[in-house]
């Protein structure tokens, strides 16, 4: 069922994955239920913001990156437990309607549970890019990997 487990992950090691075009309609109904701030929702209002145009929630951002990370586990077959916290997040430019993201992730360590065999804790950094490949979000993950089965 699985093919990269914990064993196979190495510190350092960088991967680039994901395209996700970002629309107009999911900015406004993403913020229209989560972070219903003008700039969100409204094309006069945005022009009028620091943004200078309607963007994307920063919270949408991080949904459309999870989207991404998921698909790509998937893909590979990925021995995930689910993620345990995020260390950092940070927002960095707006992302726009339009814009096509994609993710770069880069593993900073990786341990063994002392308290829980078989488990593996993974730390990376994911650097999420528009198409122009402008860094739009950082964050730092913690998650959990399933260790090769002996």
């Amino acid at each position: 069922m699985y093919n990269v487990f914990y064993d196979d992950i190495d510190v350092g090691a960088t991967e680039t994955f994901g395209s996700y075009t970002v629309s107009r309609e999911e900015v406004i109904e993403f913020a229209g239920k989560y972070d219903p701030q003008p700039f969100h929702l409204d094309d006069e209002a945005a022009k009028k913001s620091i943004f200078g145009r309607l963007c994307a929630s920063g919270w949408h951002t991080c949904a459309m990156t999870m989207r991404m990370n998921v698909d790509h586990m998937a893909e590979k077959k990925v021995a995930s437990l689910g993620g345990n916290g995020i260390e950092e997040l940070r927002w960095l430019r707006p992302v726009f309607p339009g814009d096509t993201l994609s993710v770069r992730t880069t593993i900073l360590e990786k341990r063994e549970s002392q308290s829980r065999p078989g488990l593996g804790l993974v730390k990376s950094k994911s650097e999420v890019m528009n198409q122009k490949g402008e860094v739009v979000m950082t964050q730092i993950v913690n998650y959990m990997m399933a260790v090769r089965p002996k």
